[in-house]
């Protein structure tokens, strides 16, 4: 299949949506399918097997690091040159809506997956009408498309209720052969710690964002004094947390990559995740095939990866009693840890990027069948009977 494919980002740059690219390209290109990339111009301009068309951007001030796609008259030469089967808009914000048009024009089966909640981001970065102005906008985008996919029950929920019409779900997956208990380290310990890896430690992992609702933690390490909180990762809150956090042990450990990731959540004991926004929580997905047992909110997509009772134990995000009693209890009994660890790693092992391509693969060809169907209704309406 030939898979034309916009993104909003792209490598270098790191977050849920480029790991669920890079796992994606990975795995259409071993299965032989040829993909096309449109990407904003501070992607990495080459990717294994791949070509990647870069698109000039510009900045998004109220978040480093984010470009917005300008409209470029190469989309729609790059597109008829290419001739994709299917065209992909992965969140689409700026380029993506370029994408889908340029495909709309010329005639081309299209799917838009939802991955970043858009309107409450909006709001929360002090944009107070924004959750009401951005949800017309979402419906307009992805009706332009012949199949809409989202990566939770939630969020297909929350897009049905505003009008974006038969949603399907692309999950994404896990690298079970990275993310793997057995790479739990004591030396990663002594890292996270600083020199004390006696003590317990609850990890966080992901963008330091105010969408990401970390400043809740305090509630949890001024009840558990005798733990370290690690946050792995970076973003435009972390001043902020670090003042938010300068009384409590807190360890920024900054991004990290790869086996080093892998071996950080291997090395924790319980991992932590506040967020009310998430549309899913790739991290959540990857610290449950590492062996790490969760404690999250009960909000966004969360509650599709981590049962409560059954993968993990989540809180409501207003109840701070509640958040701290999770956490006690996983802290102070080894026995419920191993059975929450247990549980996640065979969930994840369910949630292969393998397993979870062939469902793309699959949404891919309902695109073409309902563009063919669509085009055979308009040739119908045209000819005479």
């Amino acid at each position: 299949m030939r898979i034309a494919l916009f993104t909003e980002v792209f490598p270098p740059k790191i977050d849920g949506i480029t790991n669920r690219i890079r796992h994606t390209l990975r795995t259409l290109v071993d299965a032989g399918h040829d993909v096309l990339v449109f990407a904003p111009d501070n992607a990495a301009d080459s990717w294994p097997g791949v070509r990647v068309v870069r698109i000039p951007a510009v900045p998004f001030p109220r978040y480093p690091g984010l470009k917005l796609g300008a409209p470029d008259p190469r989309i729609g030469f790059e597109l008829a040159r290419f001739r994709p089967d299917v065209v992909h808009a992965v969140g689409p914000a700026c380029l993506g809506v370029w994408g889908l048009l340029a495909a709309a024009a010329q005639g081309l089966p299209r799917v838009a997956s939802y991955h970043t909640d858009f309107p409450r981001y909006v709001a929360g970065y002090g944009l107070d009408w924004g959750e009401r102005a951005v949800w017309p906008l979402v419906r307009a985008v992805h009706g332009l498309a012949h199949v809409n996919l989202s990566p939770s029950t939630f969020t297909r929920r929350e897009l049905e209720a505003h009008g974006v019409p038969d949603v399907g779900i692309w999950r994404g997956g896990v690298d079970t052969e990275r993310f793997d208990p057995r790479r739990r380290s004591l030396a990663m310990r002594d890292r996270l710690t600083e020199g004390r890896p006696h003590r317990p430690i609850l990890l966080y992992a992901g963008r330091l964002a105010p969408e990401k609702n970390l400043e809740s933690l305090s509630w949890v390490l001024d009840a558990f004094p005798e733990a370290t909180l690690a946050l792995v990762g970076d973003g435009p809150a972390r001043r902020q947390l670090e003042r938010v956090f300068r009384t409590n042990d807190v360890r920024f450990t900054g991004f990290l990559r790869g086996d080093a990731l892998a071996t950080a959540f291997a090395s924790a004991d319980l991992f932590v995740m506040p967020s009310t926004t998430e549309t899913l929580g790739f991290v959540v997905l990857e610290a449950m095939s590492s062996g790490l047992p969760v404690v999250a909110a009960r909000a966004g997509g969360l509650p599709d990866l981590v049962r409560h009772g059954e993968t993990g134990l989540l809180y409501d995000p207003e109840d701070r009693e509640e958040a701290i009693a999770h956490v006690g209890a996983l802290l102070e009994q080894r026995p419920m840890r191993t059975h929450f660890a247990r549980m996640g790693r065979k969930f994840a092992l369910n949630a292969t990027w393998e397993h979870e391509t062939r469902k793309l693969l699959r949404h891919y060809e309902e695109a073409i069948a309902r563009h063919g169907a669509t085009l055979a209704g308009r040739i119908r309406r045209v000819l005479p009977v």
